[in-house]
């Protein structure tokens, strides 16, 4: 019975580091698409999804850790500096956001970044769902709360898809920037849950 159960164990664990891997490879990708997306359109709300991008791979990596056995003082270390990376993202965009709105910089149409937001929250709410289930079959709260930020992470996708879709559809130049309100609004929720000890 204990064999059994260590063999659906491990097999439950392969499953939760390819999800992982899974996340880390299409974040990876992501970030260089999103800077050639966010560069070309100069858009507010594709750099600050690239920033979030960059987040989610440090999430990743510590759920890989910890999948591994790794010690808990490393993992709440790294806990504490994706906590500071998502409050310096949240200032950098409230910033860049309130200055775009100010000067009324109108970003330009970017249909690669229309596409890859999309492909994209389909993807993110496609892991989501399998560190989930993953996560509760394994009694890991670490692989189920770090589902719930790839679940959001699908959200912000969405967000900012509407924002570019909005902009290029009917000239809202300003939803670029709302959007990027959005994410400031996740990255202060993330960084109090962090530095709270919620995670």
């Amino acid at each position: 019975m204990n064999t059994l159960h260590e063999i659906s164990r491990a097999s439950l664990l392969r499953r939760g580091f390819a999800l992982e891997y899974g996340t880390l490879g299409w974040n990876v990708v992501g970030i260089v698409v999103l800077a050639v997306a966010a560069v070309g359109a100069r858009s507010v709300a594709l750099a600050g999804f690239g920033l979030d991008s960059l987040i989610e791979i440090g999430a990743s990596t510590v759920v890989i850790w910890e999948l591994s056995g790794t010690g808990e003082d490393r993992q709440r270390r790294a806990l504490r500096l994706i906590g500071g990376a998502f409050a310096l993202l949240a200032v950098y965009l409230a910033v860049q956001s309130t200055l775009v709105l100010a000067v009324r910089f109108h970003p330009r149409h970017s249909a690669l970044g229309i596409a890859w937001t999309a492909v994209t929250a389909a993807v993110m709410f496609v892991l989501a769902t399998g560190k989930a289930r993953t996560g509760a079959a394994l009694d890991n709260p670490v692989l189920k709360t770090e589902g719930r930020v790839t679940f959001i992470d699908g959200v912000l996708a969405a967000a900012v898809l509407l924002g570019l879709t909005l902009n290029a559809a009917m000239g809202w130049w300003w939803a670029d920037p709302v959007s990027g309100y959005l994410i400031v609004f996740y990255a202060v929720r993330e960084a109090r849950e962090i530095f709270s000890g919620d995670h």
